[in-house]
């Protein structure tokens, strides 16, 4: 089975379904009568890595993510205005490298830092 994101009309991904794939090994590419588009995304893409060797679009397509057509890249929300997107992965990044340590932070945007969960 497959995965497919239907996309509006601004390229935002509204829903994930499970699909069939067509027999002739090309992308399937959905066009429902009621001019809907669905874009396939594969389930264990991420970053622009897949276990088997096999990424599709960058990410696995949620709700609220954005299919970019120049990238051929499901995109998430930006998380905080200050983040960036980072092109080979298709991911935002923070201005700031999280601590690598065993404890837990959260992002902080208005001190630009990494604050504790405590």
């Amino acid at each position: 089975m497959s995965h497919f994101a239907k996309l509006d009309k601004n390229n935002l991904v509204v829903y994930v379904t499970v699909g069939r794939q067509e027999d002739d090994g090309k992308e399937a590419e959905l066009y429902v009568r009621t001019g809907d588009v669905y874009k396939q995304t594969s389930y264990n893409t991420y970053g622009g890595q897949h276990p088997e060797g096999r990424p599709l679009r960058k990410n696995y397509a949620g709700v609220g993510y954005t299919y970019d057509e120049q990238r051929d890249a499901f995109i998430p929300p930006q998380p905080y205005p200050s983040w960036t997107l980072v092109e080979d992965t298709c991911l935002w990044s923070a201005p700031v490298s999280k601590p690598t340590d065993e404890k837990q932070y959260r992002w902080n945007e208005s001190t630009q830092v990494w604050d504790l969960n405590e």
